[in-house]
């Protein structure tokens, strides 16, 4: 067999559940093809009650002040890394270790032999996959599962300096017996550890389990100033380091369920920088009626930074890590006159004064049956279709507003995973390359 390639698939029937997939096909060096496996396991998401986060307390409005707040953070953060600051020293840094972190989807994910379980934080932001690792005493947080221990390990290895995900980083230093690597974050939080290479085994709902060999990973025993119940952070950034480019630079997610699937349309082209995923953004339409939006309001301008890698002002950036689409002022502000326009003749909410959404008094299924499709409309033709429950989320009990905000950066708009729900969103690195596909997700786990 001359090799194998993967394609990823993570799967979510959002927020209860998810699923994650992997498909592969081998080929001979005559290049027969044999039928693709496919590899399907759960996905947890942090507001499931399967999910070690999950608080049974936490009202409605609870739970979207902190998406809310997540969301904010997380922008900030993304806008940093695109602008280049730190990035060849700080590449495993994402969104999640902010304080209003642990938002997203968690991957069970076993490491070792014999393997370990972990919960890793899926993050589209972030490219090195790692774990807290033993002897880790007091230098690491609480986590749901035991800490990863890889004396126990037969299939642990140290990476050699000399490995490419080693000299990937310069902030990664040697010792005699091999790579460590140290991540600094805003805030003082720092990680430090070893950079490995062990086997992964994926719980699969089809095939039992899978396992694949020579990963690189981030071993970490020394977390300070982060929290949570999660073990890491499982990296499906654009790096070579990452897991979607270990396994062959295929992967996607599906984030909710609908009943009327239909045929996916082109592909959107794939800008990637600093490890972020970019996408071009043409215009929105509100029942099929484009609103009157700027050419520059998500134009994404390249910037003479001086940094190391290539940096860049603006743009729409994909990221599995945000709960919310955040859009600059020049892209919401028509969107907000539309909808308040549609809407004047529901009572406003309470929200609504502290806010940058509207807000209303009610409940989305029986106040807002009648609302219009709202569609994000990309290059070559991608469209992304939100219905009423990716435009607004429940923030009380009597009370909803509109899930697209206003950037706190001038700059930035993010689509997040609310936007993309009922949909298959695929991934191809080497093509650079983005497709949606409408489906129900529970169809691509049989």
């Amino acid at each position: 067999m001359a090799g194998l390639s993967f394609n990823l698939f993570l799967l979510s029937c959002f927020p209860t559940f998810a699923l994650l997939c992997f498909t592969t096909t081998a080929f001979t060096t005559t290049l027969t093809i044999t039928k693709p496996q496919r590899y399907v396991t759960k996905l947890i998401h942090h507001d499931s009650v399967h999910s070690p986060y999950y608080n049974p307390m936490a009202t409605i409005s609870d739970r979207a002040r902190y998406a809310i707040d997540s969301s904010r953070a997380r922008l900030a953060y993304l806008r940093a890394k695109a602008q280049g600051f730190s990035l060849a020293t700080d590449d495993v840094r994402a969104g999640v270790i902010a304080k209003t972190t642990s938002t997203g989807f968690l991957a069970n994910i076993s490491i070792g032999e014999p393997p370990s379980p972990q919960l890793l934080i899926m993050d589209t932001g972030s490219s090195l996959s790692w774990t807290q690792c033993q002897p880790c005493s007091n230098m690491c947080f609480p986590q749901a599962v035991p800490v990863f221990d890889p004396s126990k390990s037969s299939t642990f290895m140290r990476a050699p300096c000399s490995s490419a995900a080693c000299l990937a980083s310069l902030s990664n230093q040697c010792d005699k017996s091999g790579c460590i690597f140290k991540q600094e974050y805003a805030g003082g939080t720092i990680i430090t550890g070893l950079l490995a290479i062990e086997k992964l085994t994926f719980e699969t709902s089809e095939e039992g389990t899978i396992s694949v060999s020579n990963i690189d990973f981030g071993c970490a025993n020394n977390v300070s100033g982060i929290g949570g119940q999660s073990s890491g952070i499982l990296g499906l950034g654009s790096y070579q380091v990452s897991l979607a480019s270990q396994l062959r630079s295929k992967f996607s997610y599906c984030f909710g369920s609908i009943k009327d699937p239909q045929y996916k349309g082109p592909s959107n082209p794939l800008e990637i920088l600093g490890g972020l995923y970019f996408l071009t953004l043409q215009g929105i339409s509100v029942a099929g009626n484009l609103l009157n939006i700027s050419s520059d309001a998500f134009k994404r301008t390249p910037s003479n930074s001086g940094h190391i890698v290539p940096s860049s002002h603006g743009g729409v950036i994909i990221d599995s890590g945000s709960t919310y689409t955040v859009l600059t002022r020049g892209g919401l502000d028509p969107l907000n006159a539309e909808v308040r326009s549609l809407t004047s003749g529901l009572p406003g909410g309470a929200e609504g004064s502290t806010m940058s959404a509207p807000c209303y008094t009610g409940i989305i299924n029986r106040d807002l049956a009648w609302f219009p499709m709202v569609t994000l409309h990309f290059a070559n033709g991608v469209d992304l279709d939100l219905d009423v429950e990716s435009m607004f989320f429940q923030v009380g009990a009597n009370e909803f507003c509109m899930a697209v905000l206003l950037s706190d950066i001038d700059d930035v708009s993010i689509i997040g995973v609310l936007a993309p729900q009922g949909y298959n969103v695929a991934y191809d690195l080497r093509a650079r390359t983005l497709s949606l596909q409408r489906i129900g997700c529970e169809l691509l786990e049989g």
